[in-house]
């Protein structure tokens, strides 16, 4: 009999695995998939650490998140420094310097200031749509080359019928600096991430391929406690109805040539390129192996956004009014169940960074091992 099962190998999974084990509980973790590390799996191919599920990029400012994590993985000085693809123009992201003298021939931040400023005038009153409120931020030609065709392929629909609190702000940086994140600590694991959750796993018991939906009463019997971090909707039968994702699909190909972008990440921001990003893996190690010698092939990965369906993968939960009433309905049913804590992306329907993942993990375990008063 074990103290805990926990639903999930993913990131949240892991760490409350990790945490309760060291504070001498019995812990079975089960995942569905095939491996460990949930979206974060790396995979190897020719050397190279492919994120199969999208780019991840451990950013942060917290220092106890940044100390957790190097505690399984030494991490390397990666920099997401992204470039947009407009029609073959190639501008610097975040919103910066180099990216307003590459649209406007501006060299000085007052110059690039005063431009923004006579744009942004074109909207009067108070933003109707995502369309108004990235121009009264940014104005007329940012949002057209590098928001409006990438923001409407991630979503579906025209910036005009978006809510506007989707972007309720945008960086803009007076600086020559490309440094998205712009995070104190930043890195990916050496090794990739499946190795980073391989060794917060040591020594715990885990078994994959293995479906808690399809056998939630064996499974549960196992185990005093649940930690469930699946679909929350899932975990009631979808009594309520579905809570709505959006989902991306990924084409990966391995190319006999040794540098096909020269960036990590470069995204497509016109509205005709059907995906949104692509992904060039071997630049998130700076293009050599584990002993530092150079990679003669590559592997690229171009992204697409799409619609979700039950049975896709969901991504990226849709946060307007009607899911959040839906997912508020959820939660009071969750509140009820016994011995059952929901948890991380899926079970709290929100989008996390991997550092508040890493951050809610340890609330979560705290209030588990420390008596409370």
């Amino acid at each position: 009999m074990y103290d805990y099962l926990i639903v999930g190998a993913g990131l949240f999974g892991a760490v409350v695995a990790r945490e309760l084990t060291d504070a001498g509980k019995r812990v079975l973790v089960i995942d569905r998939r095939d491996h460990v590390a949930g979206n974060t799996y790396t995979e190897r191919a020719e050397g190279i650490n492919v994120h199969r599920y999208g780019a991840h990029i451990f950013h942060t400012n917290d220092p106890v998140s940044w100390k957790y994590v190097n505690r399984f993985a030494e991490f390397n000085r990666y920099t997401n420094s992204p470039i947009a693809d407009y029609k073959g123009e190639l501008y610097s992201l975040p919103f910066n310097m180099y990216t307003f003298n590459k649209m406007w021939g501006v060299v000085t931040p007052e110059e690039a200031a005063k431009k923004i400023e006579e744009q942004r005038q074109e909207i009067k009153g108070e933003p109707r749509n995502l369309e108004e409120q990235a121009i009264s931020l940014v104005g007329r030609d940012i949002y057209e080359k590098l928001i409006k065709g990438y923001t409407e392929k991630q979503w579906g629909r025209q910036c005009s019928e978006l809510p506007s609190f989707i972007i309720k702000r945008l960086p803009v940086r007076f600086t020559y600096d490309n440094n998205y994140f712009n995070a104190l600590y930043q890195g990916i694991p050496k090794g990739g991430y499946t190795k980073l959750v391989q060794n917060m796993l040591s020594g715990i018991d885990t078994e994959l391929g293995t479906d808690f939906l399809k056998d939630r009463d064996a499974l549960r019997a196992r185990a005093g406690r649940l930690i469930y971090t699946g679909p929350i909707d899932a975990y009631f039968d979808y009594s309520l109805g579905h809570l709505e994702y959006r989902s991306l699909r990924f084409e990966t190909e391995l190319l006999d040539i040794p540098n096909y972008q020269g960036n990590a990440v470069v995204n497509y921001t016109d509205r005709e390129t059907p995906w949104t990003r692509l992904i060039e893996h071997k630049w998130f190690e700076f293009g050599k192996d584990e002993d530092g010698n150079d990679l003669p092939k590559t592997v690229i990965s171009k992204e697409y956004s799409m619609d979700w369906h039950p049975g896709d993968e969901p991504y990226y939960p849709v946060n307007d009014e009607e899911n959040g009433r839906l997912y508020r309905e959820y939660r009071q049913l969750a509140d009820r169940e016994k011995d059952v804590i929901f948890g991380g992306r899926l079970g709290e329907y929100k989008y996390y960074d991997m550092d508040q993942v890493v951050s809610k993990a340890l609330e979560v375990s705290h209030c588990l091992t420390v008596p409370q008063n």
